[in-house]
């Protein structure tokens, strides 16, 4: 598939999203799941569909081809967190099997509407396995870490080596228990890649181990301010290399980015992505992207 990957930096060409519309469909959804769901504070969802528009004006640059997966009674509000449903990969989408009971419906409602539109499925994580997309990061088209945790467990790791082969290698991660198992916190909580030699992190959670490897494949860390890891400053999305989608109110942050060579497009995800502890990345499921080339 020349001129086509699946890292984390490329440009976006392919795109799956849902928005809050299907996802929080009114006020009557949104009263009777957020606290159930852990969301932080209730969505204001008109405010919510403000801000997801704008999000979508900055992702859908020239040439971007943006699927948007529909509605149905079985979702809940997370649905609008995308990634976490599937995984792309060189033979086709890896559907996932969800650590968190009330989203397991997700990717099997995902897969009728890639096969409608002719997007490829390779396979799915089954039986006892839990593989959640927050917790894989493409590195290169031949590498991908994977953070087991509460969300994803080794069975589900297991199952998706299975299905890569052995062409690709699997960084296995442990994650930290951090807030424990009702908390959302994946491998993606502490890493978002900007570009194949750059990428920030929150290091107080990363193990050592896995830190070393990355410095030693040549990755530069930018660290997360501090004082922005809850406003979610670690979770950037990577539109093209070292240009990037952020949340806004994450000025420190921002400027380190910037220092790098990082452009950073901002949007107000306080309805969106602080309320139910999700960013850019997790509002987006980028499928295909093209190459670039390491600096």
């Amino acid at each position: 598939m020349a001129g086509r990957s699946f890292t984390e930096v490329g440009e976006i060409r392919d795109l799956i999203l849902r928005h809050p519309r299907e996802a929080f469909d009114g006020i009557d959804r949104i009263d009777a799941q957020w606290r159930d769901l852990d969301f932080l504070e209730r969505p204001d969802f008109d405010r919510a569909i403000e801000e997801y528009d704008r999000l979508v004006e900055l992702v859908a640059g020239e040439g971007v081809n943006i699927h948007f997966l529909p509605g149905g009674d079985w979702l809940t509000l997370d649905s609008v967190y995308v990634r976490d449903t599937m995984v792309p990969s060189p033979k086709g989408v890896i559907l996932c099997n969800m650590g968190k009971p009330s989203r397991r419906a997700e990717p099997e409602a995902a897969a009728a509407y890639l096969q409608d539109s002719g997007i490829a499925v390779q396979g799915a994580i089954s039986g006892d396995g839990r593989l959640e997309g927050g917790d894989v990061v493409w590195l290169d088209d031949r590498t991908v870490a994977v953070g087991q945790g509460y969300r994803t467990n080794g069975l589900g790791i297991r199952q998706f080596q299975e299905l890569l082969g052995g062409e690709v290698e699997v960084k296995v991660v442990p994650l930290p228990h951090w807030k424990g198992p009702e908390d959302v916190f994946h491998l993606m909580s502490m890493i978002s890649p900007l570009d194949h030699d750059l990428a920030v992190v929150h290091s107080p959670l990363m193990p050592v181990p896995f830190r070393e490897w990355l410095l030693g494949r040549g990755m530069r860390l930018v660290e997360v301010a501090p004082t922005e890891l809850d406003s979610l400053g670690c979770n950037v999305l990577a539109t093209a290399p070292r240009r990037a989608v952020m949340v806004s109110g994450n000025p420190i942050t921002r400027a380190l980015l910037e220092d790098e060579g990082v452009t950073v497009d901002e949007f107000e995800g306080r309805e969106v992505s602080w309320k139910g502890s999700g960013g850019p990345t997790c509002l987006t499921r980028p499928l295909v992207r093209g190459q670039s080339r390491r600096r």
